[in-house]
């Protein structure tokens, strides 16, 4: 392979080990700040007491989860002036402003008052260390913004103009109200919210199921958990949709291949599977519904979507000879899983948030159901890979969409030696410490007992 491919797999492999633990960050913060302000709230000192204790069990799994996050994203840093050294030449005057803010403003805030949340308990008046991790949450999704804002102007420009081969900031107002940050971030906020969800009622199922002592302060909070998640996934669902409809104006490259549309259709139509031939630009065999990718965009059941082959004929024309076609199958199948995996926790979501509500004890009664859901764990993680494919993926070739081309970033003294030594060796310590750090998490939900005032006097 050459030094772009394994540069690119590269930064895939780092940034899909380090978007494993983001989601959960974002969500599992607004949830620890929601049950504290619970637990600040409340007068019934039964639930005090197993708040409590839920929030440090609860606390002591994101702590395994942040350091994570911490350590997989730092060595990202280091890909933009080892293997991309012309992106960071051609773009850093504008990549590096956010990525300054959100070390400077996020990354501090989120820290610091973690720090302080941790070692503050029955030092800090109650409210006080209910603040501290309230920023951190804020801190957290804080960090996702800037983050996001870098990401946008790659896919979608604004705010610059081109000096001596240089892309340079004009308008820094402009790079933190591109329209495209707004669909990247409530669509990343709410699968924070949605992952973490399904992470806790994982975990509360589980526990119901396996550990008797700690069954009460579970079934208490499965409710909670069971609206938690149904927010976050009817959240993720409706900002994605939203933002599919905005990348018809901003990618239509992208959005087409989504669909694998090849020629130009008003109404256009879904294809519920297809048979895929990139070679030949055209689809042998296809499922599809007729009219509904049209609706998808214009709520309505006629309007043109322009096709893969013309909009590859346009970029011709714009930016000369050139393959600008993306990995049509890729994000095809990859949109598809996203889909899959979301309704099958909407589903899970609905069905256990009913039981909790209606009739609880079926989940003691009926044991297996609650003790194999680790088994779907996987679920919201497939989804989140296979969102960020699609996001990165759809506007190859290019890394700044318009500007610079992927082929063009990567640093010129790099050798295919020099990457493979590398993406191995980080390869290998991920997956080491991602083992590390499951089999810590796993400890702690297995060892840890958390009893209800209820329990301990002997009341189920």
């Amino acid at each position: 392979m050459d030094v772009v491919s394994l540069s690119r797999w590269q930064f895939a492999i780092t940034t899909v080990y380090h978007f494993l633990f983001v989601p959960v960050t974002l969500g599992l913060t607004l949830f620890l700040a929601l049950l504290e302000t619970c637990y600040v709230t409340t007068n019934r000192s039964h639930w005090k007491d197993s708040c409590r204790k839920l929030i440090k069990f609860f606390g002591n799994i994101f702590l395994i989860n942040f350091a994570m996050g911490v350590v997989t994203g730092i060595v990202q840093e280091f890909h933009f002036g080892m293997n991309w050294s012309e992106y960071s030449r051609f773009i850093g005057d504008i990549f590096g402003a956010p990525l300054a803010m959100e070390a400077l403003t996020a990354f501090f805030l989120e820290s610091t008052f973690l720090g302080i949340w941790v070692f503050g308990w029955d030092k800090l008046p109650e409210k006080l260390h209910c603040a501290c991790i309230w920023l951190v949450a804020i801190g957290s999704n804080l960090s996702s913004f800037w983050i996001l804002v870098a990401n946008s102007f790659m896919q979608h420009p604004v705010g610059y103009s081109i000096e001596n081969g240089r892309a340079v900031m004009t308008d820094f107002t402009a790079l933190i109200t591109n329209p495209y940050v707004i669909g990247e971030l409530s669509h990343t906020i709410f699968s924070g919210i949605a992952t973490a969800g399904f992470l806790l009622l994982v975990i509360c199922a589980w526990k119901i199921a396996r550990d008797y002592a700690s069954r009460n302060a579970f079934m208490k909070i499965l409710k909670g958990v069971s609206i938690y998640l149904f927010i976050g996934i009817m959240g993720t669902m409706g900002t994605g949709h939203m933002h599919t409809q905005y990348l018809a104006e901003a990618q239509p490259m992208k959005l087409s291949s989504m669909e694998a549309l090849w020629e130009t259709e008003d109404p256009a139509p879904f294809a519920v599977v297809a048979d895929i031939n990139q070679d030949a630009r055209k689809n042998d065999m296809e499922i599809k519904i007729p009219g509904m990718f049209s609706f998808m965009l214009y709520n309505k059941p006629e309007g043109a979507v322009q096709g893969i082959n013309q909009l590859q004929k346009a970029a011709e024309a714009q930016y000369g000879p050139g393959n600008y076609t993306p990995d049509v199958s890729g994000l095809f199948w990859s949109f598809r899983l996203m889909i899959a995996c979301g309704s099958a926790m909407a589903g899970i979501a609905f069905i256990f948030g009913g039981i909790s509500f209606v009739k609880p004890e079926l989940l003691v009664r009926f044991k297996c159901i609650p003790a194999a859901m680790p088994l779907l764990l996987p679920l919201p993680f497939l989804a989140n890979s296979a969102g960020w494919f699609i996001a990165e993926a759809g506007r190859q070739p290019w890394i700044v969409v318009g500007l610079q081309k992927t082929a063009d970033a990567v640093s010129p003294n790099l050798t295919p030696g020099n990457v493979l030594l590398t993406m191995t060796g980080f390869t290998l310590i991920y997956l080491i410490l991602a083992v590390a750090a499951f089999y810590a998490a796993c400890r702690v939900i297995r060892t840890t007992t958390v009893q209800s005032a209820d329990q301990e006097r002997g009341n189920l």
